[in-house]
């Protein structure tokens, strides 16, 4: 039976049919938007929750300001002023005994509100009331336990969901649930079966919904990770009501929409990030990368741009390049000779960088390929300041001057032979020789006995992770250079129930077992290691710490080396062994390296392949019925 109070309540809410519909925020009274609450909670598709009207957020309406029912977050910022002690602007806790405002961290704090603890007997501020008195927080021990989740002995509490113990490490965790595989906070099971709240227990009037949002089960009263990084994100890059302006919009969203809010918010929390943040939230320029530029160039702001571009708020952009360029640029806008600085300018935007987005076709740069291009540069440029200290030029260079500079540097050598050449092409130069020196094969010991128990440690070593197995066998039975294995993709690895093959080259390679079965392992497990990305979004078989870039060759190799293998060594030592082998025609296709390289090390390795034809002819032609695909030997005892 409907009570009278009900009644009048619906007769409220049903005079203004606008307030069903979005208007809520004009209740007369409270209990007007509770009963629309309980109408779209209970399904009617024609009822809208009301939103804010200063912020514009769905959450509960429990202030009245102006005549309007608004959030308490908006409540709270009309009422802001500076606390009388620290400065502040927050909304006033208390009032200090001459009238002037306190915020709430100056009134916990105050002298008045400190009492003695019973156990170390310091004056501070209570943590706990024990049935003996206030404890601080140094004192208010949890108790030593055996964690029911991670099992490690440690200070632990009980938790209200299982009754069991539980320590201040699991409360904080994320996990995928091992039952409906979201990822959220971890509430039950183990960390090898984690479950989320839903599944610990399934009753849904066991668990409180966050005041905010009224989604996320949680059994305290505070809001859920998630409403609080989108209030956290509207602090920083938001106005003084919360709103945000229309380019910024889109990192909102990709920052609030995280499957791991904690990581955002710890992210958020670092003053440098913060500073930033708001900084462009209260420019009213448009965000470009020119405004980034214009900022003190720093390792938060680089991951700050990658953040933009992860949510679409920025373009994308070769960074590298651009940072190239502008090195190239000031190099050049300090050169005083303005002969030099013509020639140098050609031979650094003509030649190599234009070369250099030739070969990228639209790719971004590696940083192998731009530390290369800067030590050309960089050599030609060292080259011309030792002859203007010597009153030369280089159209008044002689063989004898350059002869003289080769005996006395030890450095970019290479380099500076290659800027010579070039400018004696392009008459800069003339009666100017300086040999290029010819690879001859490797001039240090190649150990191929240790280059085969390393993969077989690779191979049956459960203990290694399973990225660094993968890398270390790429480096060893393949040959692949670190920057190549860095920049491999998903769609480079083809797997179904049968085979797994990867392209390296040309043709696509079947990886044998157990190399395949780890290749299987990496893509099933590996995961992103930034904020926004996540395993689907990112193509990267080897995600690196930056959105939208891999893990660098040189991390790589570091990780290489500290499992006790020398990248450069063993790639040669792997392509010495392949050479003898195979064809370079074949090495070439397969291994993506280029023909030339693969001729190279044929030669350095004595191999002969020129009965290789007449060989195959004797052997007859066997037929796999495998298609195009070639599998690569794995020799050894492995």
């Amino acid at each position: 039976m409907i009570t009278r109070m009900e009644r009048a309540i619906a007769t409220r809410a049903l005079s203004l049919p606008i307030r069903l519909t979005g208007a809520g925020h004009n209740a007369p009274a409270p209990a007007v938007l509770r009963f629309v609450n309980d109408l779209a909670k209970a399904g009617s598709g024609k009822v809208v929750r009301p939103a804010c009207p200063r912020c514009g957020q769905v959450k509960t309406l429990s202030k009245l300001l102006g005549g309007q029912r608004v959030c308490r977050n908006c409540f709270a910022k009309s009422r802001a002023i500076p606390c009388s002690k620290c400065g502040s602007v927050r909304e006033p806790a208390a009032r200090d005994a001459g009238g002037g405002p306190l915020c709430p961290n100056c009134l916990v704090n105050d002298p008045i509100n400190l009492e003695d603890c019973t156990v170390c007997g310091r004056r501070t501020r209570v943590a706990v009331r024990a049935p003996d008195g206030p404890l601080c927080q140094n004192c208010h021990q949890s108790p030593i336990l055996a964690c029911g989740v991670c099992g490690r002995t440690a200070p632990c509490e009980i938790s209200r969901a299982t009754g069991r113990p539980w320590c201040i490490r699991c409360q904080r965790r994320w996990m995928r649930c091992s039952t409906c595989h979201t990822i959220a906070p971890l509430r039950g099971g183990t960390l090898q079966a984690p479950l989320c709240a839903q599944c610990v227990n399934p009753d849904p009037d066991f668990w409180d919904r966050c005041p905010d949002c009224k989604i996320t089960w949680t059994l305290r009263p505070r809001p859920c990770q998630r409403c609080t990084l989108d209030q956290r994100i509207r602090r920083l890059i938001g106005d003084d009501t919360g709103r945000i302006r229309t380019d910024l919009v889109p990192l909102h969203e990709g920052l609030a929409q995280v499957e791991r809010p904690d990581l955002a918010m710890a992210w958020l929390h670092r003053p440098k990030v913060a500073e930033l943040l708001t900084g462009l939230g209260r420019d009213d320029r448009p965000l470009t990368h020119d405004l980034l530029d214009d900022l003190p160039p720093s390792k938060t702001l680089d991951h700050l741009r990658s953040v933009l571009v992860a949510t679409a708020t920025l373009p994308d952009r070769d960074e590298r390049l651009v940072r190239l360029e502008r090195w190239t640029q000031a190099l050049l806008s300090a050169r005083q000779d303005l002969d030099q600085r013509r020639i140098l300018q050609a031979y650094a935007h003509w030649h190599h960088l234009r070369r250099l987005r030739q070969r990228l076709r639209g790719a971004h740069a590696t940083g192998l390929q731009c530390t290369n291009v800067r030590s050309h540069i960089a050599a030609a440029a060292d080259f011309l300041d030792w002859l203007t200290n010597r009153s030369l030029t280089l159209a008044s260079c002689t063989q004898a001057d350059l002869d003289q500079w080769i005996a006395s540097q030890t450095h970019h050598r290479d380099q500076t032979g290659h800027f010579v050449r070039w400018a004696v092409a392009h008459r800069h130069a003339t009666r100017l020789t300086f040999g290029a020196v010819r690879w001859q094969g490797p001039t240090g010991p190649l150990d191929t006995d240790k280059l085969w128990d390393d993969a077989r440690r690779l191979l049956h070593d459960d203990t290694l992770k399973t990225s660094d197995r993968v890398v270390g066998l790429l480096l060893l039975l393949y040959a692949q250079d670190l920057g190549t294995i860095s920049r491999l993709t998903t769609g480079h690895v083809h797997a179904d129930d049968h085979r797994v093959q990867i392209q390296l080259g040309d043709v696509p390679v079947d990886l044998p077992e157990p190399v395949a079965a780890l290749v299987r392992d990496l893509l099933a497990t590996r995961r992103a290691r930034t904020i926004i990305d996540n395993p689907n979004a990112a193509p990267w078989l080897f995600p690196g710490r930056q959105h939208g870039h891999p893990l660098t060759p040189s991390y790589l190799g570091g990780r290489l080396k500290k499992i006790g293998i020398r990248p450069g060594l063993a790639r040669s030592t792997a392509l010495f062994t392949l050479a003898t082998e195979l064809p370079a025609a074949v090495l070439a296709r397969m291994l993506g390296i280029h023909i030339k390289v693969a001729v190279a090390w044929q030669h350095a390795s004595s191999g002969d392949w020129m009965t290789y034809g007449a060989d195959v002819s004797r052997r007859g032609t066997p037929t796999n019925g495998r298609g195009p695909a070639t599998q690569m030997p794995l020799h050894g005892d492995s």
